[in-house]
């Protein structure tokens, strides 16, 4: 080996030769002149042939413009479209070598001019053939009648006929439209210079043609555009003696070359759901519609989408792809070894060797593909832009999307000037070492070594990052029974793997032995659920897990059975099926939630999933991107909104549910991320409502949600419903109608089950009135109820709520408007509201004995059991220093201020205890005990137990509540103001 190369693998270790090793002892130092286009064999054959045309160009980067330009002068010149375009080309790519070799010009300058070249050359080529075509068979047609939705045909490749000519049905009939289909790079817009183009035709409509001016010669639709490929062929791919525009590969087609060279709209989706294979999701991932033009103008184009979006993403996160995907590679990398046997060079392939694009490229589109069903931001063609999505959606981490755009930004560089040497589509790291040292000096390095260190780190970087995601067992933490690529016979036979197993969950796993969604399991998948529980059972062997996880595990699956993605999921990610099994055994609210919601167990895969907190703002964006790319692809019916906020809600409740049971959140931090995320929810559910509501009068709603109990103190639990009240402050005479529709919408939205389960349970009681008031109230009126104005005012017990109310959303104002007319700030009303109410002069006696006798009707509600002691509702337990500190609040904040924000209990009675409202150590003492009983609580709740102790335990914590209760609240007058 020499001292340049490439380390890796004995398998996959490029070789240098050593013509170029010697090369580069040879010439250790490069020079901007030995970087000249002129070097390029094929820039060249250009400029000796072409020394006449390759002014037509326009100088600069060839653009669009440009290039039509130049078409347009060329074909002046008297060439012919098919010779112009080939022609076009030759001026183009010697304009793109000087660019990129002498001037460094940026990556995307390149494959865009490729792109949009292919583009122009397609759409002329359309214009020619249906030029033509028409002359001889008329437009191919569609009747009126059929204009909509077509039926799949036979996929045996004989097109429906119509059994009617669109001349005899009586109705105007439109032309039928032939979609090219840009698939791969050309597709992504990020072409290479001396690429292929791989294409697929399709067409919207089954029918006939007009027939010619004479009326005949009409033949079917399908023979009309079976004929147009053939033209679009000739004009494009034949090589003349201007050589070619481009190359083009039909092999991605429906029934590769077996099938027709044109396929109906309705043919492309039977095809799609009876015989797509895996690896061509990945294929027309990057699909896009390229020519004609005016298909793309008009959006007529777009009725593609309709097939290819749910064939591309499935609605579930799809794991099952890591296989096909794994395979489709593995196969690439043994046809590459093969074509390298006795040609060391060969190894040395920069797009499909180890560490190559095509490893960058399947990182990208795998993550895409598995995630994009659910995440539509996700969904773009480009490879650089995928990376940065993939990073904001936190799937990646920020240095790896980096280290891998500047990977792939060097490897294309460097492919582009292996093309530009001779215009020969190969990947091949030349042998040759003057273009070799070439290829070094025009990307500026001033010598062999230091250009292919930078060769040998970026694959190094590609190949590693890609082992990580595909790779064998050890690169994903697992090793031994069950893990990804092992081995034998006992890992593919649930019978087989009983022995090794504890009793009680081989009792369980025994009985799917026979169970129909074992047995309608494909033979991959019942081998995955065979390795699955060969890996459980290893790990209980090894007292990784508990058995009573094990058998939770099994509880939860088994509804699951027909979602092989899961099975391929815990199959491929050892370290998210060992932190699931933490999380079931650990109590038993986790395993009925991921029951409910199962495809929230992925966010058990990110790396960041205990680093951080719960982020609205964040939270909020990445709905608003999720929305924006449904609205791109016209995905942004009502119901796929729906459906888009309880994943995203389940998703984040998920997520503090996980770092709940790993001890990273307290009790409090737990509700205030909950809370916070219900606060977020009504936000962005408030703002699409009012968005889609139609009878709305102006751009911002001028409502205000109240949040009152646990909302209202941020003292959210798992499951708790909304308690909130509605108040709009707007003039216009339909104000009651529109926020009662607005109200009516958005409690529908937040309560409604679809398919992916609901958000919240609303409960609207404490609005003025309660459930016999009105919806919606306005501001005035909800004022002067709670300041007690009228003779309709509220009760006691309402003022109590207000100590814990606080207003969740309100209308956003302007930056920057100066002083704001006190009708406006809703929040900043409320608050006065809130402050008023608290802060009223009360008779504390009468005060104190309304709140006693409130108490005395709760714990009726929730009579006692035996002996235990209810942390919430038993004497000196929760309930009794909520009301204390209650009592406190309206008795005493007009004195205090500190009293009066709605700080919690905790706070509160430290508050209290600080201006001499309790005695030293009484308030911080209860708010002690209160945190405690919180925290039993939250856990009684997660284990799906009643939130009871053993009385005895239970006095240590009641007896500082107590002491509150019977000092503020006792059968004595309260202390005085």
């Amino acid at each position: 080996m020499t001292t340049c190369q490439h380390p890796g693998s004995e398998d996959d270790t490029p070789v240098i030769p050593d013509s170029v090793a010697a090369a580069i002892h040879a010439r250790p130092t490069l020079s901007a002149a030995d970087g000249r286009a002129d070097h390029s064999r094929f820039v060249q054959r250009i400029r000796r042939r072409y020394a006449g045309e390759l002014a037509c160009l326009p100088p600069g980067p060839p653009t669009r413009a440009s290039m039509h330009q130049a078409l347009t002068v060329l074909r002046d010149r008297g060439l012919p479209v098919p010779s112009a375009l080939r022609v076009l080309r030759q001026l183009v790519m010697e304009r793109l070598v000087v660019l990129d070799c002498e001037q460094q010009a940026p990556l995307a300058d390149i494959t865009r001019a490729v792109t949009e070249l292919a583009e122009i050359a397609l759409d002329e080529a359309c214009t020619l053939a249906f030029a033509e075509l028409d002359d001889l068979h008329g437009a191919p047609l569609v009747p009126a009648q059929a204009d909509g939705p077509e039926a799949p045909p036979s996929l045996a490749g004989h097109p429906r006929q119509e059994t009617q000519r669109p001349a005899d049905t009586g109705l105007p009939a439109r032309r039928a439209q032939l979609w090219v289909i840009g698939m791969g790079k050309l597709g992504a817009r990020e072409l290479n210079v001396s690429s292929d183009i791989d294409l697929i035709y399709v067409y919207d409509h089954e029918g006939e043609t007009a027939g010619n001016a004479q009326g005949r010669n009409r033949i079917s639709n399908h023979e009309y555009f079976a004929k147009a490929v053939r033209h679009i062929h000739q004009t494009v791919g034949d090589t003349t003696e201007h050589g070619q525009v481009f190359r083009v590969d039909l092999a991605l087609r429906p029934n590769g070359n077996s099938g027709p060279p044109a396929v109906s709209l309705g043919a492309l989706e039977e095809y799609f759901l009876v015989q797509g294979r895996e690896w061509e999701r990945f294929a027309w991932l990057k699909s896009r519609v390229i020519a004609p033009a005016a298909c793309i103008a008009d959006g007529s184009a777009s009725a593609l989408r309709g097939p290819v979006l749910p064939f591309v993403f499935r609605r579930y996160l799809d794991y099952n792809v890591f296989g096909s995907l794994r395979t489709l590679h593995r196969q690439i990398r043994d046809h590459a070894a093969k074509r390298a046997a006795g040609h060391p060079g060969r190894a040395n392939d920069v797009k499909l060797s180890r560490g190559g694009i095509r490893e960058i490229e399947f990182t990208v589109q795998l993550l895409q593909v598995v995630r994009g069903g659910q995440f539509p931001e996700l969904r773009t063609r480009p490879t650089l832009d995928a990376l940065q999505r993939l990073c904001k959606a936190g799937l990646m981490p920020a240095e790896t999307a980096e280290a891998l755009t500047r990977a792939y930004i060097f490897l294309r560089r460097v492919e582009h000037r292996i093309q530009y040497l001779d215009d020969q589509q190969t990947h091949l790291i030349p042998t040759r070492d003057d273009d070799l040292a070439w290829i070094a000096a025009s990307m500026g390095y001033p010598d062999l070594c230091a250009f292919l260190g930078e060769l040998d780190t970026h694959r190094e970087t590609v190949a590693h990052e890609f082992d990580i995601l595909l790779g064998g067992p050890t690169k994903t933490g697992c090793q031994g029974k069950g893990c990804q690529g092992g081995r034998g016979g006992s890992a593919d036979d649930l019978r087989s793997v009983l022995p090794g197993l504890p009793e009680a969950f081989a009792s369980r796993v025994a009985q799917w032995q026979d169970h129909p969604r074992v047995r309608a399991l494909r033979e991959d998948a019942r081998t995955r659920l065979a390795r699955l529980v060969e890996r459980t059972g290893a790990w209980l062997a090894q007292g990784r897990v508990s058995e009573q996880a094990a058998l939770r595990m099994a509880d939860w699956i088994e509804p699951l059975l027909r979602r092989e993605s899961y099975l391929a999921l815990l199959q491929e990610r050892p370290a998210v099926h060992e932190r699931l099994l933490r999380l079931l055994g650990a109590a038993r609210w986790p395993a009925r939630y991921l029951m409910q919601h199962p495809g929230v167990i992925d966010e058990l895969a990110s790396r960041q999933l205990l680093d951080e907190r719960f982020d609205p703002v964040q939270f909020e964006a990445d709905l608003e991107s999720r929305l924006r790319a449904l609205q791109r692809t016209g995905e942004d019916g009502e119901e796929e909104l729906l459906n888009l906020l309880r994943r995203a809600h389940h998703a984040e409740v998920f997520r503090t549910l996980a770092r709940d049971i790993e001890g990273v959140l307290t009790v409090e931090q737990v509700a205030d991320d909950l809370s916070a995320l219900a606060d977020a929810v009504l936000r962005v559910t408030a703002r699409w409502c009012w968005q889609r509501l139609k009878n709305r009068h102006r751009d911002e709603p001028s409502l205000a949600i109240i949040g009152y109990g646990k909302l209202g103190g941020k003292e959210l639990g798992y499951g708790s419903d909304l308690d909130i009240v509605f108040v709009y402050d707007d003039e216009h005479e339909s104000a009651p109608e529109i926020y009662a529709a607005f109200v009516r919408k958005m409690i529908n939205w937040l309560t409604v089950k679809t398919g992916e389960g609901d958000l919240f349970e609303i409960d609207t009681a404490l609005r003025p009135n309660g459930n016999s008031g009105l919806l919606v109230t306005s501001f005035t009126a909800f004022e002067n109820y709670q300041r007690g104005r009228g003779s309709n005012t509220a009760w006691t017990w309402e003022h109590q709520a207000m100590t814990r109310a606080r207003c969740v959303i309100a209308p956003t104002l302007p930056e920057g408007a100066g002083p704001t007319p006190p009708t406006v700030d809703l929040a900043a009303r409320f608050e006065a509201v809130r402050e008023a109410v608290i802060t009223a002069e009360r008779d504390l006696p009468a005060l104190a004995q309304e709140i006693r006798s409130m108490r005395e009707r709760v714990r009726a509600a929730h009579p006692a059991h035996g002996d235990l002691f209810d942390v919430k509702h038993g004497a000196g337990g929760m309930v009794d220093a909520e009301f204390a500190v209650q009592y406190l609040v309206l008795a005493h904040s007009r004195k205090h201020p500190s009293l009066r924000g709605n700080l919690g209990n905790i706070t509160l009675l430290r508050h209290a205890e600080e201006v001499g409202l309790l005695p030293a150590g009484m308030g911080r003492a209860a708010g002690d005990a209160y945190r405690e009983l919180r925290r039993l609580q939250h856990r009684a709740r997660l284990d799906e137990v009643p939130p009871q102790l053993p009385a005895d335990e239970a006095k240590a914590l009641a007896a500082p509540i107590l002491a509150v209760w019977r000092h503020v609240l006792g059968s004595e007058t309260p202390v005085a103001a």
